[in-house]
C-alpha cells in the first residue's frame, strides 16, 4: 500500500517520547502517532520505538529549518525542556504543547514549565484540576478493534495455556501503589467459595519490587491457592488484548493513578470492570452499568465487589456487553487522535 501524503511529507508535529523504557506514555505515542500520521504529518523522535511508528531520528531536530513552524507535543517535563531548547536556543519556529496526566501537586519546575506552554491538554477533569491554567480535556482512547470480544473464549483460552471457568483478572506494573496486592488479597478471600474461578495476576515487577511479588507469591502459596491465583509473564504489547479478551472479569486496584488505561482495555474487549475511584477511573467505568467504582486501599470491599459480580453470571456478560458499548461510544482512539490534531491545526494557525 502506498503511504499517504502526510506519512511522506516533512513533519508539522513532533511528538516526543524521551525514555526507552516501556511506559504509558510510551504507549500512548506507540498507539496514537501512526493514526495521526494519516491526517497530519506527525512523526515521533525518540531513542527506541517500533519500525511501524512514523519517526525522525533526534539527531536530525537541530537540522530542521527554521523558517516552518512546528507543533512540539510534550508529555514529560524532559520533553517540554527540549522543545523550550529548540525554540528559544535554537531559535526553531516550535508550538509548545504538553498534555498531563498527572494528578498531584506540581512541582515548582514543573509548574514554570507548564507556564511556558502554548497550550495544554488534561488526560481528564481531575488532572485538569491540578493545573493553574486553562486546559482542553481529552482523555486517552482505545482500539476498539485491536481490543475486542473474543468469538471464542474457549478456543481463545486454550491458545493462550489459560484454564477454564472464570478467570478473573488484574494486569500492568506489579507494585504497591498498583494495588496488586489488594487484589491478591481480594482473590485468597474470594475463590475458595468459587472452585471454578482462577485468578491471573500478569505484569512486571522491577528490581525493587521484586521482594514484593515474592511476598505475593508467598501469600498465595499460604494459602494453599498457587494453582488458581497465577503469575504468569508479561506478554509483548500486541499480545495483551487477547488476554484481556479471555476474562470474564478485570479488577483495577489502585491505590494511586495518573489516567489508567486498563479498564478500558478490558471493558474494550466486552469484560466488566471493578476499579477503585483513582486516576480517571470513575470517569470511565459507569458503576453498575459497566462495572462497579470502589473506594481505593481495601481489600475487603474488592472481595465484596467481586462476590457480587460473580453472584449473577447472566449479569456479569450483560455488564460486559455494555462496557463493550459505552467505550465505543465514547473513549476511541480515532477521538482522541482528532481532539489532539484539531490542537495542532490551532497552533499552527497562529503563525
Amino acid at each position: 500500500m502506498a503511504a499517504r501524503p502526510s506519512e511522506t511529507a516533512p513533519p508539522v508535529v513532533l511528538a516526543p517520547n524521551f525514555k526507552r523504557r516501556l511506559s504509558g506514555v510510551t504507549a500512548t505515542v506507540v498507539r496514537l502517532v501512526p493514526l495521526q500520521a494519516r491526517q497530519i504529518a506527525i512523526r515521533a523522535t525518540a531513542p527506541a520505538l517500533p519500525d511501524h511508528v512514523p519517526q525522525i531520528p533526534l539527531w536530525r531536530l537541530p537540522l530542521l529549518p527554521r523558517r516552518v513552524r512546528r507543533v512540539w507535543h510534550a508529555r514529560r517535563n524532559v520533553e517540554m525542556i527540549g522543545g523550550l531548547a529548540l525554540r528559544h536556543l535554537l531559535r526553531k519556529r516550535m508550538a509548545l504543547l504538553f498534555t498531563s496526566a498527572s494528578q498531584r501537586r506540581h512541582t515548582g519546575l514543573t509548574k514554570w514549565l507548564i507556564a511556558r506552554m502554548d497550550a495544554v491538554v488534561a488526560t481528564s477533569d481531575k488532572t485538569a484540576a491540578y493545573l493553574d491554567r486553562p486546559a482542553s480535556v481529552i482523555r486517552h482512547g482505545i482500539d476498539t478493534d485491536a481490543f475486542t470480544p473474543a468469538p471464542d473464549r474457549t478456543a481463545l483460552r486454550q491458545r493462550l495455556g489459560l484454564p477454564d471457568g472464570l478467570l478473573i483478572g488484574c494486569f500492568g506494573r506489579i507494585r504497591s501503589s498498583k494495588g496488586t496486592d489488594l487484589f491478591v488479597d481480594a482473590m485468597i478471600a474470594v475463590l475458595p467459595a468459587h472452585p471454578d474461578a482462577t485468578a491471573l495476576v500478569m505484569g512486571r515487577a522491577t528490581e525493587k519490587d521484586r521482594a514484593f511479588l515474592q511476598d505475593l507469591k508467598a501469600r498465595v502459596e499460604a494459602a494453599g491457592l498457587s494453582g488458581r491465583i497465577l503469575f504468569p509473564p508479561e506478554v509483548p504489547v500486541h499480545e495483551i488484548a487477547d488476554h484481556y479478551a479471555a476474562l470474564d472479569l478485570y479488577v483495577a486496584p489502585q491505590r494511586w493513578e495518573g489516567f489508567g488505561l486498563t479498564p478500558l482495555e478490558a471493558m474494550a474487549c466486552g469484560v466488566p470492570v471493578i476499579a477503585t475511584t483513582v486516576g480517571a477511573f470513575d470517569e470511565l467505568v459507569v458503576d453498575g452499568q459497566t462495572g462497579a467504582l470502589v473506594p481505593p486501599g481495601e481489600a475487603s470491599v474488592i472481595a465484596d465487589a467481586v462476590r457480587t459480580a460473580l453472584s449473577d453470571r447472566d449479569r456479569l456478560a450483560q455488564l460486559g456487553a455494555a462496557a463493550r458499548t459505552h467505550v465505543r461510544a465514547h473513549f476511541t482512539l480515532q477521538s482522541e487522535a482528532d481532539a489532539l490534531i484539531a490542537i495542532y491545526r490551532d497552533l499552527l494557525r497562529r503563525a
